[in-house]
């Protein structure tokens, strides 16, 4: 179709996205990804070499995945095959490797570039792996998702992972700079209008264009300042699959920024978190464990607000509830840290696999029948209560088992008390 559009002499005349229009004729006009195209950094290394191997690209959207893999494919002198795996299936694989078939023949390669290639099935991306092996194709992926997660092993293999990065402010403002210069005028904005304008693109240097090209096109009475850049466009919402890469990545920022005491840091992830959609009941669910798992004795009332945190959301809901879960962040935040007593537990799950079914001593066992006395159950039993300090200081371990010392309580916090009071009855149970 795009053929006869063209041959119809119709194609100079229709109108381009801005972002099309800007699209880059080379790998030096690439914005940020210096990394990549640099002439030290991959590209410029494969391409000094002469020689491109298959790829995934893996970075979020607008990040330039599409073009770069067209522009390997002109330096490299490739035909460059697109498609998509929403879109395609298993014929439109075939065809495309058929017709790669043909034009190795006639000494022309082929890149194929397959885009959201993590949404192909297993089965399906067995199938690009002889054609990658034996040269047909060269294989350029791009996903928005963590390739080690998506793609199979023995298609992962085969392919050189590359990160492309979020556009930071410098590339998003450079791509401002070329979408003015495109179409003749500034952007009218104030100079925090026009900050506003790149954190509303979040690094995602298309979706900038598309909020550009409105704001070029439009006639304005005087200079936009944020507010009113708002009620022009509509905000972006945050970057962020609750079931994806993302999801795992934030949650993991906000666990080790609570066990850092960053209790700002913390707060500025549950946000992000919150303003992507997370369900907040999930982000306490996981803050539950961090009060067991990083706090523990430290201080027991970390476990307690946390339990109450899921209440009071649970009674209020949103957004009246999420100070809740607001205030479990500032106070898990600033809590005293242990891990002491989740170790211990690990430890004695540890030797309890390692010392199988030893019996505990005859002495802590009771003794409700006749016979279990007369084989010594119970015998010579301490009631502690009944011993000074209660405390017998028996041994409680199996018999065949020497003692081992599971819970070491840190100097922070509640945990200074704990461990004096086992100093103590270390001494009393040495004497």
């Amino acid at each position: 179709m795009s053929d006869l559009f063209s041959s119809a002499g119709l194609e100079k005349d229709a109108p381009l996205p801005l972002a099309e229009k800007l699209r880059p004729k080379s790998l030096s006009e690439v914005v940020g990804q210096d990394h990549l195209i640099a002439k030290d950094g991959t590209f410029g290394k494969m391409l000094a070499a002469g020689r491109l191997s298959s790829l995934v690209f893996w970075g979020p959207p607008g990040t330039g995945k599409t073009t770069i893999a067209r522009l390997l494919a002109d330096e490299t002198n490739l035909h460059f095959e697109q498609i998509s795996a929403v879109f395609s299936g298993v014929s439109d694989l075939r065809k495309s490797f058929e017709a790669a078939k043909m034009r190795r023949k006639s000494g022309k390669g082929t890149l194929l570039f397959v885009d959201e290639i993590h949404r192909f099935n297993k089965a399906q991306q067995d199938g690009f792996l002889p054609y990658v092996e034996n040269g047909t194709i060269i294989l350029v992926g791009a996903t928005t998702e963590n390739p080690s997660f998506e793609l199979n092993s023995a298609l992962l293999s085969r392919l050189q992972v590359l990160v492309l990065n979020r556009l930071d402010e410098d590339a998003l403002e450079e791509l401002l700079r070329r979408a003015e210069l495109s179409e003749g005028h500034e952007i009218p904005v104030t100079t925090e209008a026009r900050a506003l304008l790149c954190a509303m693109a979040d690094g995602d240097g298309r979706y900038l264009l598309g909020l550009a090209e409105v704001l070029l096109s439009l006639k304005f009475d005087e200079i936009l300042d944020s507010t009113a850049l708002m009620q022009v466009l509509q905000k972006r919402a945050p970057q962020y699959d609750k079931n994806g890469e993302g999801h795992y990545n934030l949650i993991s920022a906000l666990h080790k920024s609570l066990r850092g005491s960053d209790t700002d840091a913390a707060l500025y992830w549950t946000a992000r978190m919150l303003a992507g959609g997370e369900d907040p009941l999930y982000i306490i669910r996981r803050l539950i464990r961090f009060a067991l798992e990083d706090i523990g004795l430290a201080d027991p009332n970390a476990l307690l607000q946390a339990v109450a945190a899921k209440e009071a959301y649970q009674f209020l809901g949103s957004p009246e509830g999420d100070l809740a879960l607001s205030q479990l962040v500032v106070y898990l935040g600033t809590a005293p840290k242990s891990n002491a007593a989740y170790k211990a537990f690990k430890s004695a799950l540890s030797s309890a696999k390692s010392t199988g079914s030893l019996a505990p001593p005859l002495h802590i066992l009771n003794a409700p029948t006749k016979m279990m006395k007369e084989l010594g159950y119970g015998k010579g039993y301490q009631y502690d209560h009944d011993s000074e300090n209660a405390f017998s200081g028996q041994n409680f371990f199996p018999e065949d088992m020497d003692r081992i010392e599971l819970y070491r309580p840190k100097n922070t916090g509640f945990e200074k008390e704990i461990k004096k009071r086992l100093e103590y009855w270390h001494m009393l149970r040495n004497k």
